[in-house]
């Protein structure tokens, strides 16, 4: 059992436990409102941190593992939130037709070889491909439609996989960007971008 800011998480062994990642994402996705999507919901901390702090907010969290899906459901009703849902999908494929406020994603993003892989669904959490960016890639191509005009995007991300990458793809998109919050470690440091979808 795990706990952060007053929530009591249950994180089986094959599910990505909160981390420094998690916390700042988690911090910001309680300011949020509206219709709001996370993918890569893992036990639901950032799910559960937006849903609780707005009892008039809807959240949906996905996620690839079956696994974090039962966990995140069970943190939910651990927790007394009732407007936090969950369900398997492998990014938008089980979405729907469905257009949201904001979109929260903290990818795997470390750069990973073929002999680095974790057994079992664990390395969903971590496998980010060869540079770091396979899932994040996919991401931030399928994306877009799925936000309303004026929407915000809060994305993980670090400093292994190529960041001013992310940021300059963003722009093109006619994305305004800015850096919210970092964090250094001795072998990388870790950023949460928040990007914000023009209104026309």
């Amino acid at each position: 059992m795990e706990s952060y800011k007053g929530f009591s998480l249950d994180v089986p062994d094959d599910v990505y436990p909160p981390s420094d990642d998690s916390f700042l994402l988690a911090d910001a996705a309680a300011f949020l409102r509206g219709n709001v999507l996370e993918i890569g919901c893992g036990s639901g901390l950032a799910s559960l941190s937006c849903a609780k702090a707005h009892p008039d907010t809807l959240v949906l969290g996905v996620d690839i593992n079956p696994s974090a899906v039962r966990a995140a459901k069970q943190n939910a009703d651990r927790n007394r939130i009732p407007n936090a849902l969950f369900t398997e999908s492998d990014l938008f494929t089980k979405v729907g037709v469905q257009r949201f406020d904001a979109i929260l994603f903290n990818p795997p993003y470390l750069p990973t070889a073929d002999d680095e892989t974790v057994k079992g669904p664990l390395n969903h959490a971590f496998d980010g491909g060869a540079d770091g960016r396979k899932v994040l890639d996919r991401f931030l191509g399928e994306f877009d439609p799925y936000l309303k005009p004026g929407g915000i995007l809060l994305l993980i991300q670090s400093s292994l996989n190529g960041v001013e990458k992310t940021q300059s793809r963003l722009e093109a998109m006619g994305y305004k960007v800015r850096m919210m919050d970092s964090e250094n470690f001795f072998f990388e440091s870790i950023f949460l971008l928040k990007a914000e979808k023009p209104q026309v």
